[in-house]
């Protein structure tokens, strides 16, 4: 007995020796200015020991690690992660008296990259790039998201199946989406990437400080000057995507001891045409940014920022169009006088101001307070070839005139229009064979025909046939917003917050160009007016008959929407050692208002002047969400959320340029939505798990088509406005994100996504148009849309990688990404009960179901592999950082499609079935061709 407890005696004593309690404290500083870093993260490699640097860059906790070699791992978004080696020893204590770090110059290299690429996507030629959501909306350190964000983005992915108005953007607390389509803008701040690197970014549903949120989250950019780095920088990039060139140059002072801090930049962009044929790119940007801390509670900082562009842009191309000319091919544009000319060319002018007022009102109690004006400009220039003069024959009006569509890739200039019939003759192939040939040897806008056109009307005492329009939208909106933060005690965190926005609205038609004319006579050349109508069904503005226009004078239509919206939330946050979890809520209101100020000839009095009834629209939402810590590196997060959204100024009114008319069942949109996550996190290895379901019901949509499937409408041809409401639909899926640092140098990483994206009803539809009095139903007034594919890029994306960081500062990696399952939009026109029926209206008497499916069949494009590389180099001399970034993407230059969509020219049963039975259809799928291979090159000095 006494030899035992003799052992157990030695063998505590040994225990005790080798598993003590050490401290391990430190000061860590920025590498050139030597100021300490708060917020950075301290984990020792072995056992859940971590702590974070306090407001003086100093750290300290104790462990009872064995004795041994460990190694100490500092890290901190936006630096370079430093690993120490450490040992412990008996009864030592370790201190660091400062531990430099380094700035992350290639994370930083890279957001320049992504900035870009987002600026190519939701700035982009095509309505498609507008509900993709950006890459900055999602870069993080999250394996998933920056994959999402850096590779699959260039694809149009959409993480979840989600657009770009599921995702709120905030700059200083002030939100940017736009009441108009619910989107961001980013051309608003583009350029200003420099100005935009610090971001607070929350993924999906989960909690935010600064808003109630949305699905796809919320991404807070700070431009507040005195949380920029000291210092500045000057790059030059170079590209081959949409701009060629871009310079930019900025600096910040710091806060300086009288309690100011000053942040500027400017920066240009440029290029005659990008990857696409024709796409001009015209932008300048400047950003401005003074602080003043008045005293240790206040701080007053006035922003304000302006990015003026130009963008020619692009369309989608049909097969037939793509085999005769290349993805690269844009009809858009044409030779004049030698010059490239683009006819259609978005332009943005819109400044920011803001102020913001830091509040501090008790320890850990905080109250930030803006306000914010935005104003100016967009506008979209097109052609107008409905010129025509006015003739009185006996006291009877009558217009002459108009020309056929200019566009190159008009259907009646292609060979499929010469092969239209079912037996076609030797003299339709010659015509087929002169329309390829010239098709493919000229292709383009032919700007002199329409000047010499214009100029044979002008000489014969008539006005300008061919024109140049833009439609112009005119903001004005005023934003304020209050965000409230009080840590309550060690455990409990509030956040409320309050937000209004009002807007006017102001939208028209804008003469641009007379073309070589000297008049436009401001009539519709395609009102069919008679003796009873007396020429009224043509006019504008039936309080300024037959108006003839000049260059900068507004016609067609004016209009303005007054908007409104009001919205609170409040959120409470609980973290404890094992679980952590929140509540939040949201309460809103939105207003809106048309006024008419043209009396449209189609609308005549109070359907299209003065005021249209008021809509007001209530919404609310309630969330909840839980990380359970199953250890210091395994995690179990959940998040629920149920919430309504009023819809956007366009599915508002069923046509706003002609009139009063409020859309039919207008009501906000209900969102339910749940994701899971298993997490797993260590200094080496990353690794996120998520799965999703959303289920969006009482959506609305609105869009413009012209049809000669109007079936019981004269001969079935017309322009009409389509309102779908009702809509349900269903996202759910996995997302996979992970990464394994192998060596300290090297590391893998990769994603996959697996999702899909369904309508789960048949919507109510019905069409408007000059030519329909009230409201055109057919059938039961639905179109079945129940099961087929959402649109919006692949549902499934796939991602094997790796990045190889030298200690001498030159990175370089790839990955190797793969797509699939990615759909055409398709027509509700074709799946509503329009498709059964003839040219009359009345039921067709040949009809075959198993035909009929297979008319209806969604397209579902071809898979498709990319391959991207990345790399850098920089060097540091003195106090000077010089280096390069540089992306090679789409390496093999693969041809794909990221995605298309069915046109509705023709959709009946008769017509498509003889659309099938031709060799090339005349109105087939159209498609948005993806890059060939592109680069990316930037070049800076930073100091």
């Amino acid at each position: 007995m006494k030899k035992f407890s003799t052992v157990y005696i030695l063998l505590a004593f040994s225990l005790y020796c080798h598993s003590q309690n050490y401290t391990v404290s430190g000061n860590i500083v920025d590498a050139i200015t030597f100021k300490p870093i708060p917020e950075v993260e301290v984990t020792i490699n072995s056992g859940n020991y971590n702590t974070y640097s306090t407001a003086d860059g100093s750290f300290k906790f104790e462990t009872d690690l064995k004795s041994g070699p460990y190694t100490l791992i500092i890290q901190k978004e936006g630096y370079l992660t430093q690993r120490l080696p450490i040992l412990l020893e008996q009864k030592e204590n370790l201190y660091f008296q400062t531990i430099p770090l380094e700035i992350d110059v290639t994370n930083q290299q890279m957001e320049i990259g992504l900035i870009t690429l987002s600026d190519d996507q939701l700035n982009g030629d095509d309505d498609q790039a507008d509900y993709n959501i950006s890459g900055l909306l999602t870069a993080t350190k999250d394996a998933f998201l920056n994959a999402a964000a850096y590779d699959f983005s260039a694809t149009f992915f959409r993480p979840r199946g989600l657009d770009s108005e599921d995702g709120k953007i905030l700059i200083n607390n002030i939100e940017m989406n736009k009441l108009y389509s619910g989107r961001p803008q980013w051309a608003n701040w583009g350029g200003l990437n420099d100005a935009q690197r610090n971001r607070v970014f929350t993924r999906g549903i989960s909690a935010s400080e600064s808003t109630f949120g949305d699905l796809a989250g919320s991404t807070n950019i700070i431009m507040r000057a005195s949380q920029y780095r000291k210092g500045g920088r000057v790059s030059y990039a170079s590209s081959n995507r949409t701009y060629t060139g871009r310079f930019m140059a900025s600096y910040n002072t710091g806060l300086d001891k009288n309690g100011w801090a000053f942040s500027t930049l400017i920066s240009r962009r440029s290029g005659n045409e990008g990857y696409i044929d024709g796409t001009l790119y015209d932008a300048n940007s400047v950003f401005i940014s003074a602080e003043k801390k008045i005293n240790e509670a206040h701080s007053l900082n006035l922003t304000t920022f302006y990015s003026a562009n130009r963008r020619g842009r692009s369309t989608a191309l049909t097969d037939e169009v793509y085999d005769l000319k290349g993805r690269k091919y844009n009809p858009n544009w044409g030779y004049l006088n030698g010059e490239l000319r683009n006819s259609r060319i978005r332009e943005i002018k819109e400044p920011v101001i803001m102020l913001n007022h830091y509040w501090s009102l008790i320890d850990n109690t905080t109250l930030n307070t803006s306000i914010a004006y935005q104003f100016g400009t967009t506008a979209n220039t097109r052609i107008e070839s409905g010129g025509t003069r006015l003739i009185t024959t006996d006291e009877q009006e009558s217009y002459v005139g108009g020309a056929r569509n200019p566009a190159p890739n008009y259907y009646q200039n292609l060979p499929s229009y010469f092969l239209r019939d079912v037996n076609p003759t030797a003299v339709d192939y010659q015509n087929a064979y002169l329309a390829e040939e010239e098709f493919r040897e000229n292709g383009q806008l032919n700007w002199n025909a329409m000047y010499a056109a214009n100029t044979l009307a002008t000489q014969q005492g008539g006005n300008s046939i061919y024109a140049l329009q833009a439609d112009v939208t005119h903001d004005k909106k005023f934003t304020f917003n209050s965000v409230f933060r009080s840590k309550m005690t060690e455990n409990i965190v509030l956040n409320a917050g309050f937000n209004y926005l009002n807007l006017n609205n102001e939208n028209y038609a804008r003469l641009e160009d007379l073309l070589g004319g000297n008049n436009f006579l401001d009539i519709d050349s395609f009102a069919e007016d008679n003796y009873l109508t007396e020429g009224n069904l043509a006019q504008s503005d039936l309080q300024n008959r037959n108006r003839l226009v000049q260059e900068g004078d507004k016609y067609k239509y004016h209009y303005k929407i007054k908007a409104e919206d009001v919205n609170a939330f409040g959120q409470a946050q609980f973290k404890y050692s094992k679980i952590d979890f929140y509540v939040a809520a949201k309460i809103g209101y939105r207003f809106y208002q048309r006024t008419g100020l043209y009396e449209n000839g189609y609308y005549p009095g109070n359907r299209s002047f003065g005021k249209s009834e008021p809509k007001k629209i209530g919404t609310f939402g309630l969330k909840t969400g839980a990380t359970y810590k199953i250890s210091g590196r395994q995690l179990v997060d959940i998040n629920i959320a149920n919430f309504t959204k009023a819809p956007g100024i366009r599915n508002t009114f069923s046509n706003s340029r002609q009139n009063n008319d409020l859309a039919s069942g207008l009501s906000p949109e209900r969102t339910y939505a749940i994701d899971a996550s298993y997490i797993y996190r260590s200094p080496f290895a990353k690794l996120r798990l998520t799965g999703y379901y959303i289920n969006k019901q009482d959506g609305n949509d609105l869009s413009f088509l012209y049809t000669q499937s109007a079936q019981g409408v004269d001969d079935g041809y017309a322009f009409v406005q389509e309102v779908v409401g009702d809509i349900d639909q269903i996202n759910r899926g996995l997302e996979l994100g992970g990464e394994m640092q192998i060596l300290p140098t090297f590391k893998l990483k990769t994603a996959i996504a697996l999702g899909e994206k369904f309508y789960n009803n048949n919507p109510q539809i019905y069409y408007t148009s000059d030519d329909i009095d009230g409201q055109l139903t057919f059938g039961n007034g639905k179109t079945n849309l129940k099961n087929y594919h959402v649109a919006g890029g692949p549902e499934q994306a796939y991602q094997i990688g790796f990045e190889y960081r030298d200690p001498d500062y030159w990175w370089v990696g790839a990955t190797f990404n793969a797509f699939a399952k990615a759909y055409v939009d398709v027509s509700n026109l074709r799946r509503s009960d329009a498709f059964l029926l003839d040219s009359d209206g009345l039921p067709l008497n040949q009809y075959d179901d198993d035909t009929a499916k297979s008319l209806l069949q969604q397209e579902k494009l071809d898979s498709y592999n990319l391959i991207n590389i990345v790399g850098g180099k920089s060097w540091r001399i003195g106090d000077y950082f010089v280096g390069f970034f540089a992306t090679i993407n789409n390496v093999l230059n693969t041809v794909y499609k990221t995605g298309g969509f069915e046109d509705s020219r023709i959709s009946d049963y008769r017509g498509l079935l003889e659309e099938k039975e031709r060799d090339t259809p005349l109105f087939g799928n159209r498609y948005f061709m993806g890059y060939g291979t592109t680069y990316y090159l930037n070049a800076y000095v930073r100091f």
